[in-house]
């Protein structure tokens, strides 16, 4: 075979150049695979916040490479049957996170919010082995998630603010979480005002009521309450009310943790505590009241019986969370 002319074979390496090769085409391909992954995004993401997926947009648009941005999926069951009360209270706290992204100005197509529902996309909670919801997941713009990349539910809450810390720890995008407006507190305070100053207004200038120790300590008692019941860890972290199993459908109402709890456990520790301060309320009453003895008997056992019921059953909950308490009041 006839050797090429320099000119000719220079011509020819040009023309290799100019064409990349395989490794070139395939990499266009790529580059164009990802354009039309990220533009549909976008797209979707402009009419809606939180992106519903299927099983195949999940494979298709989450699992398959590739792949240069991070979608936080939630793995919900929002459908009436499913009876998932925590799915519906998570997926608010959600939506207002992603609108909040959407709606910001440094929202880019660094990050995409979506979510596959059990009825939509069975096939997606079986591919990744899940047999719970909520469940939080982040897939990185590269590689797999990680064990950091699910969010941690029973210990954060699904609040708004607890969620946009996460992402920002996993994909170093910080979202100012902005919430609709809430007109609950203007308007209670303002009917609360209403109140004292129709009062105010009928009593005229006798206002003793003010002055009524009993009605003060009962209101302080009431706060006292609510806020060593938990009230404030539950505004902060948002907890879901329970827990259901999806296997046997047993609805938990004490979390199994002593870092975490449900609203519910926080409704029954009020209870709890309510019952024990009543008992001592009695005991106090049966020995400095002035009504006969019988009478003060009467309220003595009773006193002595609230204590010790809803004390022990205040002891119940705290060894369920603190595992290994030894002590108990009465034997339950």
């Amino acid at each position: 075979m006839a050797a090429l002319p320099v000119p000719l074979l220079a011509l020819l390496l040009l023309l290799l150049a100019g064409c990349g090769g395989p490794g070139a085409a395939g990499q266009r391909r790529k580059e164009m695979v990802l354009s039309e992954k990220v533009n549909q995004l976008m797209e979707w993401a402009s009419k809606r916040s939180v992106i519903r997926m299927n099983g195949d947009k999940f494979r298709r648009l989450v699992k398959a490479p590739p792949r240069n941005y991070s979608v936080i999926v939630m793995f919900t069951a929002l459908q009436p049957h499913r009876q998932c009360v925590v799915c519906k209270q998570a997926d608010e706290e959600y939506q207002i996170l992603a609108n909040s992204w959407r709606y910001s100005s440094a929202f880019t197509n660094k990050i995409f919010f979506a979510m596959v529902d059990f009825d939509e996309g069975s096939d997606v909670f079986q591919m990744l082995n899940m047999n719970s919801a909520p469940t939080f997941i982040n897939f990185p713009a590269k590689g797999k998630p990680k064990r950091g990349d699910t969010y941690e539910l029973q210990v954060r809450g699904f609040a708004a603010e607890q969620l946009a810390r996460w992402v920002a720890d996993r994909t170093d995008v910080h979202i100012r979480v902005i919430r609709p407006p809430n007109y609950a507190g203007p308007l209670m305070l303002g009917l609360l005002l209403a109140v004292i100053g129709g009062l105010v207004y009928l009593r005229g200038s006798n206002l003793d009521f003010l002055y009524n120790k009993t009605g003060w300590a009962f209101a302080a008692l009431c706060f006292v309450l609510a806020m060593t019941s938990g009230q404030m860890w539950n505004h902060i972290r948002g907890p879901p009310y329970a827990h259901k199993n999806p296997h046997t459908g047993q609805v938990n109402y004490i979390h199994g943790s002593s870092q975490a709890q449900f609203v519910a456990e926080t409704h029954i520790v009020l209870l709890f505590n309510g019952g024990v301060t009543l008992g001592m309320v009695l005991l106090h009453e049966a020995a400095t009241s002035d009504m006969d003895v019988g009478k003060r008997k009467i309220m003595c056992i009773a006193g002595i019986g609230l204590v010790v019921l809803f004390f022990s059953w205040l002891l119940s909950v705290f060894r369920s969370k603190y595992h290994g308490y030894p002590y108990r009041y009465v034997r339950l």
